[in-house]
């Protein structure tokens, strides 16, 4: 059950939303979508301003988040740290004194530095930066007495399909990457 993308853990990457003036336009709206696009009820939901823990419905992974964090960190940093390699490998065939007079230090060096950049990335993987103003927009709504469709799309095609069909709609949407 991994993501499509290299460093993530979570089912659904990508989410869209759209802000609704009532319920019942939501629901609706989320009737809509689920039909267009033969999706089950458990990706395409409706937040509504009562809802106790809407965070919950619009992030629901929260164990893929945990995996999301531990395998980005793991892999990106084994990633930098390659790429660490690869600038000694660059720097050590261009003859650089400073390379060639202290090779074991210069590749440790090149190699740690790689791999700390890597795991910086790979934090910034699990703060997941794409996903706040789709958060904020919605529980912003959800503060006003507007209700929310969530899709929780499984492709970026999915995700393309929910948004044109929501926003074809006349509704205003936001989204995750």
């Amino acid at each position: 059950m991994t993501g499509s993308v290299f460093f993530t853990e979570e089912v659904s990457n990508s989410k869209v939303a759209a802000i609704c003036p009532s319920v019942a336009v939501a629901r609706l709206q989320a009737a809509r979508v689920r039909e267009a696009m033969g999706l089950p009820a458990s990706q395409v939901q409706v937040l509504t301003p009562g809802d106790t823990k809407p965070g919950r419905m619009l992030e629901p992974e929260s164990h893929g988040i945990y995996r999301t964090m531990l395998w980005s960190h793991a892999k990106l940093g084994a990633v930098g740290a390659l790429a660490g390699i690869l600038a000694y490998a660059v720097l050590r065939m261009q003859a650089v004194p400073m390379i060639t007079q202290s090779p074991g230090l210069s590749l440790a060096a090149l190699a740690f530095f790689g791999g700390i950049a890597g795991l910086m990335v790979g934090g910034l993987v699990t703060l997941r930066p794409d996903h706040d103003p789709y958060v904020m927009k919605v529980l912003g709504a959800l503060r006003e007495g507007d209700s929310a469709v969530v899709v929780h799309a499984l492709s970026a095609e999915q995700k393309r399909e929910a948004e044109r069909i929501l926003a074809q709609a006349g509704n205003e949407t936001t989204s995750t990457l």
